[in-house]
């Protein structure tokens, strides 16, 4: 006896079912992601001095305001991404705890990238008010909430979708472990609350995570290869 794979087929309704394409809703997020760095690229670092801050604020509102608008938006496509990649993998069969850490981890993301983006315009709007001790507490909890508070959940995303693909396999390996490779990166970043040395890890999970969920969102199947017979 001969065995073949084949790919199941769901039904019309299923179908219907299965949420918005991974890859528009990953092109949506680094969109409007890569749209609100580049806007935000002259910001001051969180150590720069309070009065270099403020004035810098004051200076530019209207860049923060866009920025924040942009950075709260691309929280929406990042969740959706993360629920619909829950379901697709419960179809594909996973039914292991991951996948349900991995969609926490992607709302914890969503949430703290909408959190620095109402931040950023909190800073706009009291940019002419604004003290530089406010001015600066301001600018690093929008900092946190961006760059740790979604690198380390962002990584729970990434590692709950990369594991249960490795092992069944779902995706390429060598995709796979370039998000365990990513995950691993973005839990480092944590130490960034420490230690400026790991702020790197904060743009390599931002970036390196934004194409990662575009080969994601393109390769992922709908459904899942069985073997039948054939006589």
């Amino acid at each position: 006896m001969i065995t073949t794979a084949t790919t199941t087929s769901a039904p019309i309704g299923a179908r219907a079912q299965g949420g918005p394409p991974l890859w528009v809703l990953a092109l949506a997020y680094v969109a409007l992601m890569v749209a609100g760095v580049a806007v935000s690229a002259g910001v001051p670092l969180p150590s720069a001095p309070a009065e270099a801050v403020l004035t810098y604020q004051r200076g530019h509102a209207g860049a923060l305001r866009l920025a924040a608008f942009l950075q709260f938006g691309s929280a929406m496509p990042l969740a959706i991404w993360a629920a619909t990649s829950y379901r697709r993998l419960r179809v594909l069969g996973v039914t292991a705890p991951g996948t349900a850490i991995g969609f926490a981890g992607g709302l914890l993301a969503a949430g703290s990238l909408a959190l620095g983006g109402l931040v950023g315009w909190t800073r706009a709007e009291t940019a002419d008010v604004a003290d530089p001790a406010l001015a600066k507490l301001l600018a690093q909890l929008s900092f946190a909430a961006g760059g740790v508070g979604y690198a380390v959940p962002f990584a729970l995303l990434v590692a709950g979708v990369s594991v249960p693909a490795l092992i069944l396999p779902l995706l390429p390996r060598a995709l796979g472990w370039a998000g365990m490779a990513l995950a691993v990166v973005g839990v480092l970043a944590t130490g960034a609350l420490l230690t400026p040395a790991l702020d790197p890890a904060l743009p390599v999970t931002r970036f390196g995570g934004a194409l990662w969920l575009l080969a994601v969102g393109f390769l992922l199947p709908r459904t899942r290869p069985r073997r039948q017979p054939r006589l």
